[in-house]
């Protein structure tokens, strides 16, 4: 049997690689009593580079078990559209022929949503850097945060940095402007154009499995997939679900954990996925220079939706601290804990920490 440790290197490896699923395998659920008659199940599957986990409770195990089951086979049904690196997926042919018709709507839905976070956050957030994200892949060596090295793609070299040339002449390229969304099509303006839903797309399919769970009556739910999160109702004794901020230094000392019912957090950092031992270069990439912002760790957002706090983490990541928090403040319903790359903690005005007393205060947490 595969070891914890053995198995967290594999899917580290895996997230390196990016938006992908992974074995399809479910690990065996868990079930414990919850308060009065109801019951508590958890059930964990190998998906998109990472582990995800729903937790629900109710009176009815089976019906757990069947909206459970209804659950994972949709996230492996929008998965499997959504994934970039799967040639026959619906994104691939996009960025291979430059056009689709009949795009399934997740497509659609994603792609326009990708392209609203972009007005929202004043062209931080920017779907189409994967012509960029895909040159630093190639040339450079992966690595993943316990330093376990990614071997370089074929004939690429392990410590190849790509030329300013090279990442000037892609520039011209990353250009939300040249996506155009038709009602039967979606097509590129520029010829090598390619889109990245990575900032994005995990959060969609976890709203989607907190869909199929609500239309199935689970009322009190959690589900995480590798740090993209979304609650609903209340845990076993009856309290708001606690979550704890993934600390980017991994020191074992959480920077907040924080009360969420009812809403979602996700989280964008430095730490997650690189392509060189120093970290300068990593999967978030800023589509004006083409190069990585440095000026935080890490990036946490609350917000309504899987998608929107998945797509604003990594909008605030591009921004400066304050500034990203002033933005965050700019919006109905969301909050976000900034650790810059000092290791200082910079919040917006409607975060609340589990670790304060009770407010009376608007806001989501």
């Amino acid at each position: 049997m595969e070891s914890s440790s053995s198995m967290a290197r594999r899917m580290a490896a895996l997230a390196a690689m990016g938006f992908q699923r992974a074995d399809a395998s479910p690990i065996p659920s868990e079930s414990v009593p919850a308060a009065g008659n109801r019951h508590k199940l958890t059930v964990t599957r190998p998906s998109m580079g990472t582990l995800v986990s729903a937790t629900a409770i109710h009176a009815s195990r089976d019906l757990m078990e069947e909206a459970l089951g209804q659950a994972l086979e949709e996230m492996d049904r929008v998965v499997e559209l959504l994934n970039r690196y799967d040639p026959a997926s619906a994104v691939s042919v996009l960025n291979v022929q430059g056009v689709i018709q009949g795009p399934p709507p997740e497509l659609s839905q994603v792609l326009e949503a990708a392209l609203q976070q972009h007005r929202i956050s004043h062209g931080a957030f920017d779907p189409t850097v994967q012509p960029l994200v895909d040159l630093f892949r190639e040339r450079r060596r992966g690595c993943i945060p316990d330093g376990t090295p990614v071997p370089p793609p074929p004939g690429a070299s392990p410590m190849d940095t790509p030329p300013n040339r090279e990442v000037l002449a892609l520039l011209d390229l990353v250009d939300p402007g040249a996506v155009i969304l038709a009602p039967r099509s979606i097509s590129f303006g520029k010829e090598g154009m390619g889109v990245t839903l990575d900032g994005i797309a995990k959060g969609y399919v976890v709203d989607r499995v907190a869909t199929v769970l609500l239309e199935n009556g689970l009322a009190d739910f959690l589900i995480n997939a590798g740090g993209d999160i979304r609650s609903a109702g209340v845990r076993e004794d009856g309290g708001p679900w606690q979550v704890a901020v993934q600390d980017p230094r991994k020191t074992g000392v959480f920077p907040d954990i924080i009360p969420l019912s009812g809403a979602a957090v996700a989280t964008s950092g430095s730490y997650e996925i690189y392509f060189d031992p120093e970290g300068s270069h990593h999967h978030i990439v800023d589509s004006e220079s083409g190069l990585s912002p440095q000026l935080s760790l890490s990036v946490s957002v609350a917000a309504p939706t899987t998608m929107e706090a998945d797509a604003l983490a990594t909008s605030v990541f591009l921004m400066d601290p304050e500034e990203g928090a002033a933005f965050i403040d700019s919006l109905p319903g969301c909050a976000c804990l900034i650790v810059d790359r000092h290791g200082r903690q910079v919040r917006s005005a409607r975060w609340r920490s589990a670790r304060e007393p009770p407010t009376s205060k608007a806001g989501i947490l």
